[in-house]
């Protein structure tokens, strides 16, 4: 049989792109589901939704093991004096006597973490359809591997931890709308503080913007953005420093299992799938 062809404005031939349908025709049904394809935009809505309020209900059962997970903080603040690490303290006090410069910090933490994950997800379905999927897998599956660590390590924040001298910047401050203040507080595990997620996710995106955007400015704030992500979550006694090393762990499973499925990582397959606005004749690498 000829291969179909199309003429372009040139007039020359090209071949038409075959549709992800006509691709993976008479191959299993497993070698379909690791295709990359066109993502629809209500269920990729409905998906993100109910996997937050999953996380969300399963990250706020985890019975708030007080007394282990304030053993644990004393055990995680004891390995860092070990490794010579243990500053939190000292950066605490330095930032929270820069009044605006804390209280910016407490609403960048409450904030910032949902705010860019969530734009970073919009752009990658807009500007790299066939690159969504794969990156979505991963940074779900950071998120499922850090719900183990929330039940099997119960962690308490430097600021709740009993005997130590870190400032609880949110109470002190004030924060409006963080679930570590007033009545929100008990909306949320004060104790799942290993790993940070703030951490995986602010370096899932950062990683993400580097790796896929175009502008120079944009791939340098891709690298700023978990940096002072860092600074925020340690300034602020949210975090000690090995729970930022715990949200990475979970960022490198993450990164695996997109890996293993789709047999390459998420910034190294095609830009664009057959069947997306944009998509050139035929499908390149971008």
């Amino acid at each position: 049989m000829g291969e179909t062809t199309v003429t372009t404005l040139e007039g020359r031939e090209q071949a038409a792109p075959h549709s992800v349908a006509e691709e993976t025709a008479g191959k299993g049904p497993l070698h379909r589901l690791r295709t990359p394809r066109r993502p629809r935009f209500w269920f990729e809505i409905l998906l993100i939704a109910v996997s937050y309020w999953t996380y969300s209900l399963i990250r706020n059962a985890v019975p708030e093991q007080k007394h282990e997970a304030l053993r644990n903080a004393d055990w995680i603040w004891r390995v860092e004096h070990h490794l010579g690490i243990a500053v939190e303290e000292s950066v605490n006090h330095a930032v929270n006597s820069v009044t605006w410069l804390i209280v910016g910090m407490n609403y960048y933490y409450a904030t910032l973490h949902f705010v860019v994950t969530l734009g970073v997800l919009v752009w990658l379905y807009r500007s790299h359809p066939g690159r969504y999927a794969a990156t979505r897998l991963s940074l779900f599956a950071t998120t499922v591997v850090a719900l183990l660590g929330y039940y099997f390590f119960p962690l308490a924040p430097p600021r709740l931890m009993n005997g130590g001298d870190f400032v609880d910047t949110v109470l002190v401050h004030q924060t409006w709308g963080s679930m570590a203040s007033g009545d929100l507080k008990h909306m949320s595990n004060q104790y799942a503080a290993m790993p940070s997620m703030h951490i995986g996710w602010s370096l899932w995106c950062g990683l993400t913007i580097f790796a896929l955007a175009s502008a120079p400015w944009a791939r340098i704030l891709g690298l700023l953005y978990p940096t002072a992500t860092l600074i925020v979550i340690v300034a602020t006694a949210n975090h000690f420093w090995l729970d930022a090393v715990g949200g990475m762990l979970c960022l490198a499973f993450g990164f695996t299992v997109a890996r293993l499925w789709y047999g390459a990582l998420p910034y190294a397959l095609p830009r664009w799938v057959p069947g997306t606005r944009g998509a050139p004749l035929l499908p390149a690498q971008a």
